[in-house]
C-alpha cells in the first residue's frame, strides 16, 4: 500500500436470510485486518429539483493492490465501527513500475 493507513477494515460481502425470511446483509466477515486510508472528501452534486448545487458528503478508500475489494461490498472501519458501501472501484495504475493502490469511493450506511 502506498498510501499512509489510518485503519484497519473488514470486508463484509454476501447476503442472507434472516428469521422472517427477509434478505439482509451478510455479517460475516470476507478478510480481516486489512491496512486501509479512509478519508472524507466533500463531492458537489447539482440538484435538477432544487436548482441548485449541494455538497454532499463522499469518503475515499485506499488499500494495497492485492486486497480483494469488490463494488457493493460493506467496509466495517475496525476503530471506529462505521460501516461504508463500496459505491465505485478503480484498479491501480502503475507507479514507478509498480501497481498503486486501489481506491474506492464510499458510502456511509447506519
Amino acid at each position: 500500500m502506498k498510501a499512509a493507513a489510518n485503519t484497519t477494515i473488514t470486508i463484509l460481502r454476501g447476503t442472507e436470510l434472516d428469521a422472517f425470511g427477509d434478505e439482509v446483509d451478510s455479517q460475516v466477515a470476507a478478510h480481516t485486518g486489512v491496512l486501509a486510508a479512509i478519508a472524507e472528501v466533500g463531492r458537489r452534486v447539482f440538484l435538477p429539483a432544487e436548482n441548485a448545487y449541494r455538497v454532499v458528503r463522499a469518503y475515499q478508500c485506499r488499500v494495497g493492490f492485492e486486497a480483494d475489494l469488490r463494488k457493493d461490498d460493506r467496509v466495517r472501519d475496525e476503530q471506529s465501527g462505521t460501516v461504508y458501501l463500496v459505491t465505485e472501484l478503480s484498479d491501480p495504475l502503475p507507479l514507478n513500475g509498480a501497481l498503486g493502490d486501489r481506491v474506492a469511493t464510499l458510502s456511509r450506511t447506519t
